[in-house]
């Protein structure tokens, strides 16, 4: 796991132009501290920065950027490749290899001479971005994994292309410009993340995932090719489906899935995951846990606040699995340590409030382990998120009733304080309680009058329903969430839901929060799930093997209960998140109220400050919990802040 960064020129390249790279490395040392190195091509006014954290192969024969052992190729790479091993055994079966170490870099870069980039890429099995030059067709390669779980930002600044793996390595080039994209706070508004392909800043871009950027040096010409495609992948899924028993589904899986984490507990340094006693990561450690010798290092945290812990269950479960565990339980002082911190570390707006305990965590893993396994992405490709049932189950019965009933039904449910829907919710028998009965019932309401049941899941998913209402001179681009074209046509409104989640949520939302909280530590995360292996078998499951009689991650459940008793896991599903709406009204009420200053709004520009202040006072007032929009408009103030004030 590193961060690498770049750039060419189309004029002359500088004669500080090392320093440059330097300083550009140096904005992204916590991606990588243990070693740096630059690599320039003066002929053709391109260079390489990169930062090193060393997993596999510790040596200096790991050491980047890396050349070809024909010189033909040089690559700064950031990831891993889990089947690297099985690579060298292909390619030592056509050409004489004389390997200088045992790194992925280095087998990429020979199957690169065999095989070609793309080849190469599609026979690999791992996380990854990277940035290639070849010396003999003059064109530099950008690549990203398939399903996004490493980042990679580029774009033309005066006349200047550059590429990295955070946008703090791109502000760090004297070229950068740092003009903010007002488009793109719309979309922030929205879904509290900023979506690929778009960023930020106005000509940056993030690659998109499965996406290899071809750039000519001669011509500057840039071509994009999808080598893998989540989209295609939901569409073969169908074409292909999965013939045999439950019983089969589930073997099959399971033994899909050892695989995976076997490949992924490779590393040359300690290593450990995260545990919330949850199916997905419950899972990922039991089956660790089957294919290891010892202990396997597992890793949670605890809040006291009534809705918001956890750590019980972790703790119940490593006890059952006899795991090393560590625990810590966070203090609301210490939880909101981490605020100020959360401009740099995500830099760029991103307000996924569960953003706080994940870098808490991740801090926590980091004094045992330098690799970390999570169960993130379960939810997504094995139908694990109750909106997605709630969502279809409401459709069904709103597509029959008339507008002007739904509108009155909104007035009521939101007449109705949240605080006393989340009393109701209290008596409830078990089964039909919820965790912030009162937000869902709020957020159900302001979706009552849709035309049908995308519109539904997207008012449901999003933050802000109308965000070019409040910033100003912008427009609202568009995404996977407001342009069904963008996503496969799927019969199943469910599978829809879940596809569009693969598509944008779990790679900008989830795949994002991960990454920057771990890399923000210097500690390399791993996403068993996302083996794209794991995510094309899942999609080939019919539906009722994930989602089987109101039973959500079936398959899954009826691995972990191979390893695990169903008493310690089933239990209502709770979010991975912190109290942000009683904090708010608490001990982050002054630090909220001076960046939402109606004033101060007024004099930057961006957002209309009149609706944003009339929320701020109903949220104060508590009748209303507006924490998510409020926390969206915080983390763009707070970034803004750090970096352009």
């Amino acid at each position: 796991m590193c961060g690498f960064s770049g750039f060419i020129y189309k004029k002359k390249i500088p004669d500080n132009a090392v320093n440059i790279l330097k300083n550009m490395g140096n904005a992204i040392t916590h991606r990588g501290p243990d070693s740096s190195g630059e690599w320039i091509n003066e002929e053709y006014q391109l260079g390489f920065s990169h930062r090193r954290l060393a997993i596999v192969d510790l040596s200096p024969a790991g050491h980047q950027p890396m050349k070809s052992q024909t010189g033909t190729f040089v690559i700064s790479f950031n990831g891993e490749i889990y089947n690297h091993l099985d690579l060298r055994c292909e390619l030592e079966k056509i050409v004489t290899c004389h390997w200088q170490g045992h790194s992925d870099t280095e087998t990429l870069l020979a199957g690169f001479e065999v095989w070609g980039i793309r080849e190469t890429i599609e026979k690999s099995i791992g996380m990854f971005a990277f940035s290639v030059w070849d010396n003999k067709q003059k064109i530099l390669t950008l690549g990203r994994d398939r399903l996004g779980e490493k980042p990679l930002y580029y774009g033309w600044q005066n006349k200047t292309f550059l590429f990295g793996s955070e946008l703090k390595t791109l502000r760090a080039h004297p070229d950068f410009e740092s003009e903010i994209n007002r488009d793109a706070i719309t979309l922030q508004l929205r879904h509290s993340y900023i979506p690929a392909p778009y960023s930020i800043y106005t000509g940056i871009k993030k690659l998109l995932p499965g996406c290899l950027l071809r750039l000519n040096i001669e011509t500057f010409e840039e071509v994009i090719d999808e080598y893998w495609s989540i989209n295609q992948v939901c569409k073969e899924g169908k074409r292909k489906q999965f013939t045999g028993t439950a019983k089969e589904a589930v073997n099959e899986l399971e033994t899909i899935l050892k695989k995976s984490i076997k490949q992924q507990m490779m590393a040359d340094v300690p290593l450990g995951a995260f545990l919330s006693g949850g199916i997905d990561s419950s899972l990922i450690v039991a089956l660790m846990q089957s294919q290891s010798t010892i202990p396997v290092k597992s890793f949670s945290i605890g809040f006291n606040e009534d809705g918001y812990n956890e750590a019980v269950h972790a703790k119940a479960v490593a006890r059952h699995l006899g795991t090393e565990h560590t625990e810590l339980y966070v203090t609301p002082e210490e939880a909101m340590a981490v605020i100020p911190k959360l401009a740099s570390l995500y830099d760029e707006p991103f307000s996924d409030s569960s953003q706080i305990p994940t870098f808490i965590v991740a801090q926590m893993a980091k004094e045992h382990v330098t690799v970390s396994l999570s169960g993130d992405a379960g939810d997504e490709i094995f139908c694990g998120y109750n909106r997605y049932i709630m969502t279809n189950r409401l459709w069904g019965k709103l597509s029959k009733i008339p507008k002007i009933i739904r509108f009155v039904s909104a007035g009521v449910i939101r007449f109705i304080p949240i605080r006393y829907w989340n009393r109701f919710n209290k008596v409830l028998p078990s089964k039909m309680k919820m965790s912030n009965l009162g937000d869902k019932m709020h957020k159900a309401a302001t979706v009552l009058t849709a035309n049908s049941v995308n519109d539904l899941y997207k008012g449901l998913v999003s933050h802000w329903q109308n965000p070019e209402d409040i910033v100003i001179n912008a427009k609202e681009p568009k995404t996977a969430l407001n342009d069904i074209s963008r996503t496969p046509s799927l019969e199943n409104n469910i599978a829809q839901m879940m596809a569009l989640d693969s598509i944008s949520y779990l790679p900008d939302d989830i795949l994002t929060k991960v990454d920057r909280a771990c890399m923000g530590v210097s500690l390399e995360g791993r996403v068993p799930f996302l083996n794209h292996k794991v995510v094309e078998f899942a999609w080939r499951l019919p539906l009722e093997y994930k989602l089987r009689k109101g039973n959500a991650k079936w398959c899954l459940k009826e691995i972990l209960y191979k390893h695990i008793p169903r008493s310690l896991i089933e239990r209502p599903k709770m979010g991975f998140g912190v109290p942000i709406d009683e904090w708010l009204r608490g001990p982050l009420k002054e630090w909220a109220s001076a960046l939402l200053n109606e004033d101060r709004l007024t004099k930057e520009g961006f957002f209309d400050p009149k609706p944003i202040c009339k929320m701020w006072k109903e949220h104060l007032s508590g009748r209303y919990n507006w924490q998510d929009q409020i926390w969206d408009i915080l983390m763009f103030q707070a970034w803004y802040e750090k970096n352009h004030i």
